[in-house]
C-alpha cells in the first residue's frame, strides 16, 4: 500500500513518481513508479487469414520493430474504444467484429499498464491517421507467417507475441 506519492514529471498521460510504500512483508521503502492510463493492443485478420503488422520506428531502440497496431487510452472512452481507434489511425482499417483475447502487464516491477487485447475481423479500409512520432508502415502476413516470425526472433515486441499467441489459442479452439 502506498503510503506518500511524490509526483516527479508528468509527460503527456505518463505520470513518474517515487511511492513511499508498505509491502505485504512490512517492509517500508521508497519505489519509482510509472503510472499509465492503460492501452490496447489489435490483431486484425482479414478474410484470407492475413494479420495487419506494422514496421514501427522506435527511438528508444534505434530501430524499426514489428508490432501490431496499439496506443494508449483516452480518458473519455474505454478499452474497445482505444482498440477501434488505434486500429483506424496507425493500420488504416476498421472492423465490423471484435473479441476481446486477454490483457497483460508488461512491466509490473514499476508501471501500471495494462494492455487489453483484441481480435478484430471483417476489415475494411480507412483513412489511416498517424500521430508525428509514428513513423509505420503498413503490411499484411499470412497467421503462420507472423508466428514463424516471433519464432525466428524476428517479432520480438511483448504485447504483439503474447497477442499472436492469444490469437493463436482463440482460433484452435473454434
Amino acid at each position: 500500500m502506498s503510503l506518500v506519492r511524490n509526483p516527479i514529471l508528468k509527460l503527456g498521460v505518463v505520470d513518474l513518481g517515487v511511492e513511499t510504500a508498505t509491502l505485504p512483508n512490512g517492509v517500508t521503502l521508497d519505489l519509482a513508479v510509472i503510472r499509465h492510463p492503460g492501452a490496447a493492443a489489435i490483431v486484425a485478420i482479414d478474410d484470407t487469414g492475413a494479420v495487419a503488422m506494422l514496421s514501427q520506428w522506435r527511438h528508444a531502440i534505434g530501430g524499426y520493430l514489428w508490432e501490431i497496431p496499439a496506443g494508449t487510452r483516452r480518458e473519455d472512452e474505454d478499452s474497445q474504444g482505444c482498440a477501434q481507434r488505434e486500429l483506424r489511425e496507425e493500420a488504416g482499417l476498421s472492423a465490423a467484429q471484435w473479441r476481446r483475447l486477454g490483457s497483460i502487464v508488461t512491466i509490473p516491477s514499476f508501471c501500471d499498464e495494462r494492455i487489453e487485447i483484441f481480435m478484430a475481423r471483417e476489415l475494411s479500409e480507412a483513412e489511416p491517421e498517424h500521430d508525428p512520432d509514428e513513423v509505420i508502415r503498413v503490411m499484411r502476413f499470412p497467421f503462420g507467417e507472423t508466428l514463424r516470425m516471433v519464432h525466428d526472433g524476428d517479432i520480438i515486441d511483448a504485447k504483439t507475441i503474447v497477442a499472436l499467441h492469444y490469437a493463436q489459442s482463440f482460433l484452435e479452439a473454434r
